[in-house]
């Protein structure tokens, strides 16, 4: 049995509460995974792990699968459509099910921001954050800065600006509280209806025309769903105002690179040939994430 503790030191709940020096472990543990030529490492044959998805992700429990299954983890699937959380039962009545089964690690992905903290602290086994609310996306950040890492050799003095919809992106907190520990400057750029005021204190908000100057130009995905509610006038104006279009794209920086944490919605944040140019490393990213949380499984676990 774990202390509360180490369950705590294993558990990966955001980038916000991570030192430096244990975000560069994680990096230089992913680094290891991405180069074993060898698809099955079976080193966490014995442990069980549950994926908790309480909100839909296909991409991200895909990823998580494939990671605990080339650890030789045995693994636990199940989405809330298919579960009793549906019938009314609460996820901490789900969680701790799954406790009291034996699983050693849960993997988590939940709508309302905060739940995730307060399950942590009522049971025994490590949790992982899948994304939770517009909180943070623990995961989704590391596979970005491994990303950015392995292209340019470090992180420290990179200037990253964030574009998109600031205000109910877990990405973009991810990524901001990551980047800056790890001495990289952060930018946001956003309509001005999806910006998070709280978080202007960490980093400015610019033009469109500034945020093309940096080193990674990274789009967030737009939910074309909030058109209906008006955060949004139509896909078109979006793509107008603040779409990294084919003619924004031949302005950047040759050196600049282009991320997307995906699933991209082409000709609205970002334009089809855009998505397969030379500078674009958002299929790199995609691919990144399984060493990404082979790394995050094995620490959650050893």
């Amino acid at each position: 049995m774990m202390t509360a503790t180490k369950v705590k030191e294993r558990s990966l709940l955001g980038m916000k509460e991570l030192a430096e020096s244990e975000i560069t472990q994680l990096l230089d543990r992913t680094a290891y995974w991405d180069h074993q030529s060898e698809k099955l490492t079976p080193v966490l044959r014995a442990h069980f792990v549950a994926n908790m998805f309480f909100e839909n992700s296909t991409r991200t429990r895909f990823s998580f699968e494939m990671a605990e299954k080339r650890l030789g983890v045995q693994v636990l699937n199940f989405t809330a459509a298919a579960s009793s959380v549906e019938k009314g039962e609460s996820i901490y009545d789900t969680v701790r099910t799954l406790e009291s089964m034996g699983i050693d690690a849960g993997v988590v992905r939940l709508k309302p921001a905060g739940v995730l903290q307060q399950l942590a602290e009522k049971v025994g086994v490590p949790l992982i954050n899948a994304g939770d609310g517009n909180n943070e996306h623990p995961t989704q950040a590391l596979l970005d800065l491994y990303t950015m890492r392995k292209h340019f050799g470090g992180l420290k003095g990179l200037k990253v600006s964030i574009i998109g919809d600031i205000m109910h992106s877990r990405v973009a907190r991810s990524n901001l509280w990551a980047l800056t520990k790890m001495g990289a400057s952060v930018q946001f750029c956003a309509p001005a209806n999806m910006q998070a005021p709280e978080l202007a204190a960490y980093a400015p908000y610019v033009s469109m025309e500034e945020a093309l100057k940096a080193d990674v130009v990274m789009m967030l995905r737009v939910q074309l769903e909030r058109h209906a509610s008006g955060i949004i006038l139509s896909a078109e104006q979006y793509r107008e105002h603040f779409g990294l279009t084919e003619e924004r794209a031949s302005r950047l920086d040759p050196a600049t690179i282009i991320m997307h944490p995906a699933p991209v919605n082409r000709n609205v944040e970002i334009d089809d040939a855009v998505v397969e140019s030379s500078q674009s490393r958002i299929f790199p990213q995609m691919a990144n994430g399984v060493p990404v949380r082979m790394a995050v499984m094995e620490r959650a676990l050893q």
